[in-house]
């Protein structure tokens, strides 16, 4: 309470620092009318029901009204959801939110007919309309929409199925949500004692900060805390999770796809093999990881090192007090490799109203990147002067170009990208500043705190999320062929995965065998690898876009502001080709193990040396 009592309000902020909604909206009063013309038209777009059968003419009128309609729709949701994460307890911002999202409910009721009517014309009928003499020509942007209705045909039922379907998703969907609900509003954790014997609080939110505690102590009492908990309510969370996985399988059978894992992937049309390849990759580089958990028992001085060790610092504190203002001069130095239009791009965000900067009471936490199409991004951030925010505001910004450049290059049906290429442009700003950063330092003991910050990642994001994405594909598989799973089996399972991923250097403690049932993207199946593939590809590029070579750098920009500019207009494995990266081979992942191998070598250089 001390700590929200400093905070200022949202009314004290200095304009200065905050994002200018008023490009979307120039008050509230605006939005409001916007609102209800929005909420009177959305029986023009529910009029089509059972038209689209008439021609091209219908159809185009209809993508028109709808495409104007969700454009208007998005600046609608958008703003009303920023104004309420300024201040997430202004009731008014809460009621204006409710409002959007029961507009957004209303839309999807309205539009739910498009799909299952475009199928029933067939493809071969509306191939015929990109020949019309009158509409032909107009006909032509939505050729990559009919290429991605008609590729996933046999996976689409008949209408009637489809409803049912879509019922049985809205009560199979409540598996998710019992877990979230138990997840985040039952499960309680008992505190624990710091060394003055206080009493001190554990719960989601905090749980990160004390594993990264220097007291031991602290560390090794969080995480009896939590695993104390869930290993409590093993039988419970393996029902939920078994549960969830019999229903991807039900989806996947019923769509006739031969595994979970095809039907998840699908959908963004991902092979198979990207997954699997990972995984093989990862495989092949564990002696890395083991190098690193080595490095880490001997940077933090201990005969034996423990799974609550993690995440402790493995550098002394180094005071790299970063202002806002600095910060931005840095992301702007580190991506100059993007070149001077990036830059200008750049600069016009991170100094024109695209960012809100600091924390103020009831301001949502942490950071995103979001806007609405035909406006600029905006990102949210709670900056504190510190080197992980300047990597922050790297990242975040990474999100809103990408967003800038697909919008300004593809028109609203394709300007939206894949989740599987989401983290690409964010993570490759990250790894352009880190080697800036590492570069105009002779500090030897600032160089180890990067390369400490580096190394993180690729513990955290490339061979964490492979474990998760193993987990997962083990698990489905079981359940995909009938075989059943308790929580000792569920249990069993992880912890070897554990004790390969970790090596020799570690204890794997057995309460680290329950994890697997504090993870909630789990219950988004095959979700977490493209962490590690989106990593994986920002690396490479960010490679070639610092190549020596200047034959080379010019391809590899080239290709990548293709990429940016891309949205959604070609399928993501094509689009990250145009990088000169194929994630259909093992080159990109490689390329990543390549780099985490270098700088494992430059930190036992540096601890020898300090």
């Amino acid at each position: 309470m001390a700590e929200e009592k400093l905070l200022k309000k949202r009314s004290e902020m200095d304009p200065a620092f905050m994002w200018h909604l008023e490009d979307l909206y120039q008050s509230d009063q605006v939005w409001d009318q916007d609102y209800e013309e929005l909420s009177g038209k959305i029986a023009e777009l529910a009029s089509y029901e059972g038209r689209l059968a008439e021609g091209p003419e219908t159809f185009l009128s209809y993508m028109k009204k709808k495409e104007a309609f969700m454009k208007q729709f998005e600046r609608i949701y958008v703003y009303a959801n920023q104004r309420y994460h300024e201040d997430t307890g202004n009731s008014f911002y809460q009621e204006m939110t409710g409002k959007a999202q029961m507009l957004a409910v209303q839309i999807n009721s309205a539009t739910t007919f498009e799909e299952p009517e475009l199928i029933a014309i067939g493809k071969d009928k509306i191939d015929t309309w990109f020949e019309d003499p009158a509409q032909g020509q107009e006909m032509e942007v939505y050729r990559r929409l009919f290429y991605e209705l008609f590729r996933l045909q046999d996976h689409v039922l008949s209408k009637d199925k489809e409803d049912i379907l879509t019922e049985a998703a809205d009560v199979t969907g409540e598996i998710a949500n019992a877990f979230s609900m138990f997840n985040n509003a039952d499960l309680k954790f008992p505190s624990i004692k710091g060394k003055e014997g206080e009493e001190i609080p554990v719960s989601h939110g905090r749980y990160t900060l004390l594993l990264e505690s220097r007291d031991r102590d602290i560390r090794r009492e969080a995480f009896a805390s939590v695993y104390s908990q869930y290993g409590q309510y093993r039988n419970t969370l393996a029902s939920l999770y078994q549960a969830n996985l019999k229903n991807a399988a039900f989806f996947a059978r019923v769509r006739k796809y031969g595994s979970s894992l095809e039907a998840a992937l699908d959908g963004g049309e991902i092979p198979v093999s990207v997954y699997t390849q990972l995984i093989e990759s990862v495989h092949d580089h564990m002696d890395l990881m083991h190098r690193y958990v080595g490095l880490r028992k001997r940077a933090l001085g201990l005969s034996e090192l423990h799974m609550y060790d993690l995440y402790a610092p493995m550098t002394a504190d180094v005071d790299m007090k970063v202002p806002f203002e600095e910060a931005k001069e840095l992301v702007k130095k580190g991506l100059e490799p993007l070149g001077e239009e990036y830059g200008k791009v750049l600069a016009q965000g991170m100094d024109g109203g695209w960012i809100d900067v600091y924390e103020n009471q009831g301001k949502r936490s942490g950071a995103y990147s979001w806007g609405a199409y035909g406006t600029h991004p905006y990102v949210l951030m709670n900056y504190q002067d510190n080197l992980n925010n300047v990597f922050t505001l790297a990242h975040e910004m990474g999100h809103s170009m990408h967003s800038y450049y697909s919008d300004l290059n593809q028109p609203y049906p394709y300007a939206g990208y894949r989740i599987f290429v989401a983290e690409v442009a964010s993570t490759c700003n990250e790894a352009l500043l880190m080697e800036y950063l590492l570069a105009h330092t002779e500090d030897k003991k600032e160089k180890m705190y990067l390369i400490n910050y580096f190394l993180e990642q690729f513990k955290g994001t490339l061979y964490r999320q492979t474990m998760f994405a193993e987990f997962e594909k083990i698990t489905h598989e079981k359940v995909w062929n009938r075989e059943p799973l308790t929580a000792e089996i569920l249990n069993d399972i992880y912890y070897k995965l554990n004790q390969e991923y970790f090596g020799q250097e570690i204890c794997i403690d057995e309460e680290i065998a329950s994890e697997w049932s504090r993870i909630p993207h789990f219950y988004t199946p095959f979700y977490v690898y493209q962490y590690a593939t989106g990593y994986s590809a920002a690396i490479a590029i960010s490679r070639r876009l610092l190549s020596s070579d200047p034959e080379e750098r010019a391809a590899a920009r080239e290709g990548y502001f293709r990429f940016l500019g891309g949205g959604s207009s070609m399928n993501p494995i094509d689009l990250l080709k145009l990088t000169g990266t194929d994630m259909t081979t093992r080159e990109p992942v490689e390329s990543a193990l390549k780099l985490f191998g270098d700088l494992l070598d430059q930190m036992e250089v540096l601890m020898d040396q300090v």
